[in-house]
């Protein structure tokens, strides 16, 4: 089809259809992105949601006493991400991925972070899981979210407010809360390739902006 000095929407959509948000589609490349996301679920809502029998369910084993669990550490362009990219660099080892379970909730979701974002990363398996454990580390998760003993309704911000209390060098614009069904979901965190805070680009979920989402204790 030609265009012919056809009206501007005409040209417009063509331009939508053809433009930005297809610029990674066909060449996600490993070590190519602008910054990483730093992904905290609320394992107790997880569980809550999905039920024991889920995959990946040793995470809520109440002896585990998970709270704040590392869902991903995800190497972001500056708007949309890559995924799935082939990478020349060695996987972890089973072994690996189970010593992740500490801070992910199990090996099978370090392991299946690993293939859709860790390859992204441009990093050797062995480095990524180092580097997603350092960034874990970094961020201090607000102690009296543990210690809640009942189920309460919030506005998502509390629990902003509550990251950004518990980690003065963050700020609001590098800081959203996810909610999913009703219930908080995930704390993320956008930060510079050496870990540095810094804002977050387009494509990070927007805050929720719920003002009862429900927040499940610690079993």
């Amino acid at each position: 089809m030609q265009f012919r000095h056809g009206p501007a929407w005409a040209l417009a959509l063509l331009m939508a259809f053809c433009g930005p948000q297809n610029a990674h589609a066909d060449h996600d490349e490993p070590g190519v992105f602008d910054y990483y996301v730093l992904s905290l679920s609320w394992a107790p809502n997880w569980c809550l949601r999905e039920g024991s029998a889920a995959d990946d369910a040793a995470q809520c084993d109440p002896a585990r006493d998970h709270g704040w669990i590392l869902h991903g550490l995800w190497p972001q362009y500056d708007t949309g991400f890559p995924k799935n990219c082939a990478s020349s660099q060695g996987d972890p080892t089973r072994r690996q991925s189970d010593a992740m379970a500490d801070i992910m909730g199990s090996g099978g979701l370090a392991w299946y972070q690993w293939k859709k974002h860790g390859r992204c990363s441009g990093l050797s398996g062995t480095d990524y899981y180092a580097l997603a454990r350092q960034a874990y580390d970094s961020v201090m998760r607000p102690d009296l979210l543990r210690r809640l003993d009942k189920a309460v309704r919030l506005p998502a911000k509390v629990i902003e407010e509550a990251f950004l209390e518990a980690n003065p060098h963050l700020s609001a614009d590098g800081v959203t809360i996810t909610c999913e069904n009703g219930t908080i979901q995930e704390t993320r965190i956008c930060l510079t390739r050496d870990l540095q805070p810094r804002p977050c680009g387009d494509g990070v979920s927007r805050d929720c902006s719920l003002d009862d989402a429900l927040f499940v204790p610690i079993r």
